[in-house]
């Protein structure tokens, strides 16, 4: 029992340790790291492209709730929508 012990000690001490020691440093590297400038132009580019989404999104629900005010309503599964609008 003492040499299934001493080489399943040996095997871990020797491949497993040296890979979470590595694994772990590696993570903390990585959580320490500020954004780099191109990093932080692609968000304010993705905010703004997500800001006019967004109002481009809010215009055709206005639009839709005055042409076809039952486009909310959920589908049948049939898939034919309850209000009939045409």
């Amino acid at each position: 029992m003492s040499d299934n012990l001493t080489a399943v000690l040996i095997v871990f001490l020797t491949v497993v340790a040296p890979i979470l020691i590595v694994f772990h440093y590696r993570a903390r590297r990585r959580a320490g790291e500020q954004p780099t400038p191109e990093d932080l132009a692609a968000y304010d580019q993705l905010s703004q492209i997500a800001a006019r989404m967004e109002a481009r999104i809010a215009t055709l629900e206005r639009i839709l709730d005055a042409e076809a005010p039952g486009w909310r309503q959920p589908v049948n599964p049939g898939g034919q929508s309850r209000d009939r609008m045409g």
